[in-house]
């Protein structure tokens, strides 16, 4: 499936473009994941978001971009989700990798880190990630830190 990829900072969303994004997040970290946690966080206001569309203008993908120096000393991207009906078809593959060229674009030669669970290193060691220090518990999910160096 292809979709329309499109990056947003908090203050651009409309609304119902805002509501579909945040829903989709709550409809898998906390319902889908059995994860009560609070899925917004002081990230949000700082970060750019980059969701794809299906043609009918549903949002089926998301992810934000931390910028360097707030969550790590390098940009991050997170909160990576796709919608159960867009899984398994390339879709996270290819918002990782529109997430991780635009990180480029932004803080060129600069690494990258992330916060994966543990159960998807092999899916982002397929970018170039590579873990680094302890799995540790992060909301009740066993997660490793993994980065791509400068």
């Amino acid at each position: 499936m292809e979709l329309q990829w499109r990056w947003f900072a908090l203050a651009e969303f409309d609304a119902l473009t805002l509501y579909a994004h945040l829903k989709l997040r709550q409809d898998v970290f906390i319902i889908e994941q059995n994860c009560v946690y609070p899925d917004m966080d002081q990230y949000d206001a700082v970060s750019q978001h980059l969701l794809g569309f299906d043609p009918n203008g549903q949002v089926l993908a998301s992810l934000r971009l931390v910028p360097p120096g707030l969550k790590y000393a390098e940009p991050s991207i997170g909160r990576v989700i796709t919608h159960p009906d867009a899984r398994r078809g390339g879709t996270g593959s290819k918002l990782v990798a529109e997430g991780l060229r635009y990180a480029s674009q932004l803080y060129p030669g600069q690494g990258h880190r992330i916060g994966a669970q543990s159960h998807l290193q092999g899916f982002y060691g397929n970018f170039g990630f590579v873990p680094v220090g302890q799995e540790y518990l992060e909301d009740n999910i066993p997660h490793i830190d993994m980065v791509i160096a400068a």
